[in-house]
């Protein structure tokens, strides 16, 4: 992997250099940002904040519910057990299960919508320095294609550069 990052301790400089790099003519899908700490009030702090996953998990839902519904009545037509002038298929008795299925399905349905937009289980090769844990933000781009285009954008008063090319 080949990468080009600097390392800011400030958000201010960060954003100043997201900034740089678009201004380079690197697309905004190639900068990567990783700080330790969420900056919601900054720009970078949103790029990837779109997601489905609510929709994902209501239409799996949706989907659990019903499939259960029709399995437990299915289940009880099929053999059908007369309890004390009850109904067949009895409706209260059966949310406890159509409402612990519906559940599985949106946990289900959650968990893989995160495992595959957060792009795990990963092989490496992800850009990442170990001081982004001391709070330090890191920018940068993987693998460009003008190393000597890109160091003058990210270096900045407040902020390290680092090259990797392995």
């Amino acid at each position: 992997m080949k990468a080009v990052y600097g390392l800011y301790d400030d958000p201010h400089v960060a954003q100043q250099a997201v900034d740089n790099l678009r201004a380079a003519g690197v697309a905004d899908a190639d900068i990567t940002v990783i700080s330790s700490e969420p900056f919601d009030h900054f720009e970078f702090g949103h790029r990837d904040a779109a997601t489905h996953m609510p929709w994902i998990a209501t239409a799996a839902g949706a989907v659990g519910l019903v499939a259960s519904y029709y399995l437990l009545a299915a289940a009880q037509m099929s053999w059908p057990l007369v309890t004390s002038g009850m109904p067949i298929v009895p409706l209260w008795s059966n949310l406890i299960i159509i409402f612990e299925m519906t559940m599985l399905s949106v946990i289900i349905a959650t968990v893989i919508t995160l495992l595959a937009t957060a792009g795990l289980p990963s092989r490496g090769g992800k850009m990442y320095d170990p001081e982004v844990s001391d709070g330090y933000i890191l920018v940068g781009v993987e693998n460009p294609t003008d190393f000597a285009r890109l160091e003058p954008a990210l270096a900045i008063p407040g902020g390290r550069v680092k090259r990797v090319e392995s």
